[in-house]
């Protein structure tokens, strides 16, 4: 075959025969030489120098011979970049990825590949719950964090509709209680108030309630006013005992409290006084008991009930009340008429021995015939003579009421206390922190009171309850209100 520029043929030899020479058209390299030449002149000039510009290398290309079908392919992919200036290049560029981000990608895909696309999984990056970890999409992050979630609503604690109040105004002590019920026949308080007022003060001598009384009175009324008007309170009940009974210008008194405070005070007669007590100290009435003697002792008066517990336990123990007794005589009287700073062992006796008189007259059966074989039989003390005495055997260095209330007490520990209380001046009364100088004239004519009851009541122990009226009150209104037969609502769920 000779060549088609010179017509020579070319040597059997080769490019690379032996006889072959640098400079012989024959050799390899010359052909390469000469294909580059024809490629160029075919072409346009302004393609190549594009070309060289972008740096590639033109595709040799045989004379009268097409390229292949691959060599095809890769020009026709390339092409337009390779035939288009740079500048028109970068336009059509620009112009291009302008018309992707106006235009949204084409959807129209095949049945089948429609179908491959649904079924396949997210990446494990961008599935938002894959292998259960979350999300590691920003914009998917930003968006959860930006909607608004509901936030719980706190439970009102304690629920306003569920408060009870509780105010007893006594000869010697003004009380509050504000409680909320919990379990049945228990309550939680919410809030308390006590302040020794000593209303009675002289009323034994004149008869009335003195002036500076009714103001202390009236001033510690306020507080209690006070307290009452910052809660939401269901029920209250707001009694006076002895002193505003016995006196004669009780009357005036309370309208004077109307007036000042908006509180307006019941007065309640001994019966009450007396099954008040009782309800509130039932939790503390043994569940074998089938007796027990109570005792109140009060500033003005001092009310004794017997209790008899027959057949099935009333969930009142009010109602097992057979017998009860209220004596005209407290810890503030007795101390007025004997004489409460200094006090002798002989004036002990002597206001032992008035008390015992009172008790003579009482109509009850005897210890003897309460106490029976089984029967549990036992006092049960309420009132701040005997909440003293137990902080005073318990050698508390402050009266602290989880120690004291519902505390046990042997009859000969409760001997040696008493005792030990008569052997103390006034000055070693008021130095006791169980004590101190507001009871210090007040405690030794309480423990009269109480020794004459266990002369006509002796038993073998006596319970300590630092509980009273106020108690009796709360456990009374509940009860009539069915506070404990009502559940309590849970508190709203929410979901997040």
């Amino acid at each position: 075959m000779s060549d088609p520029e010179s017509g020579v043929k070319p040597s059997d030899a080769g490019a690379s025969g032996a006889g072959s020479k640098p400079g012989d058209s024959s050799s390899r390299r010359a052909k390469r030489r000469r294909k580059r030449a024809q490629a160029s002149a075919i072409r346009p000039p302004e393609a190549v120098e594009t070309r060289k510009s972008v740096g590639e290398t033109p595709d040799p290309v045989a004379p009268g011979k097409a390229p292949d079908r691959k060599k095809k392919r890769r020009k026709r992919s390339r092409g337009a970049s390779a035939c288009t200036p740079p500048r028109a290049q970068a336009e059509t560029s620009a112009a291009a990825v302008k018309n992707s981000q106006d235009k949204p990608a084409s959807t129209k895909k095949s049945g089948r590949h429609r179908r491959r696309l649904q079924a396949r999984p997210l990446p494990q990056e961008t599935s938002p719950r894959a292998h259960g970890k979350p999300s590691t999409d920003r914009a998917e992050t930003a968006s959860r964090a930006d909607l608004p979630r509901p936030k719980p609503a706190a439970p009102e604690f304690p629920p306003p509709d569920t408060l009870y109040a509780a105010l007893d105004l006594g000869t010697n002590n003004c009380r509050l209680l504000i409680a909320q019920p919990t379990r049945p026949g228990q309550f939680r308080v919410v809030d308390a108030f006590s302040r020794i007022v000593r209303l009675g003060e002289g009323l034994g001598a004149t008869g009335r309630l003195s002036e500076d009384a009714m103001d202390r009175a009236a001033e510690a009324l306020k507080v209690c006013a006070s307290k009452l008007a910052a809660r939401k309170v269901r029920r209250m009940r707001l009694i006076a005992t002895e002193a505003c009974r016995a006196a004669s210008n009780g009357e005036t008194f309370l309208e004077r409290v109307a007036r000042e405070t908006g509180l307006e005070l019941e007065v309640i007669n001994r019966e009450t006084e007396a099954r008040l007590a009782v309800s509130g100290c039932a939790s503390l009435v043994g569940r074998d008991a089938r007796s027990a003697v109570l005792f109140d002792i009060g500033g003005g008066s001092s009310e004794i009930a017997i209790l008899q517990i027959s057949g099935q336990r009333s969930p009142r123990l009010a109602n097992h009340i057979t017998h009860w007794t209220s004596l005209p005589v407290g810890v503030v009287t007795l101390s007025e008429r004997h004489g409460g700073r200094h006090v002798t062992p002989d004036i002990f006796a002597a206001m032992v021995a008035e008390v015992e008189d009172m008790l003579s007259r009482f109509s009850a059966p005897l210890a003897s015939e309460l106490n029976g074989a089984d029967s549990g039989f036992h006092m049960i003390g309420t009132s701040g003579t005997v909440t003293t005495l137990a902080g005073v055997y318990l050698n508390l260095p402050r009266y602290d009421r989880r120690q004291v209330d519902g505390l046990w007490m042997d009859a000969a520990d409760v001997t040696a206390m008493q005792d030990r209380l008569v052997g103390l001046d006034f000055a070693g009364r008021a130095a006791n922190p169980c004590i101190g100088p507001d009871r210090a004239d007040l405690v030794l004519a309480g423990c009269a009171i109480l020794e004459a009851i266990r002369r006509r009541f002796p038993v073998e122990r006596m319970r300590v309850a630092d509980r009273g009226l106020r108690e009796g009150l709360l456990t009374e209104m509940m009860a009539d209100d069915g506070a404990w037969r009502r559940a309590r609502p849970r508190p709203p769920f929410h979901r997040i």
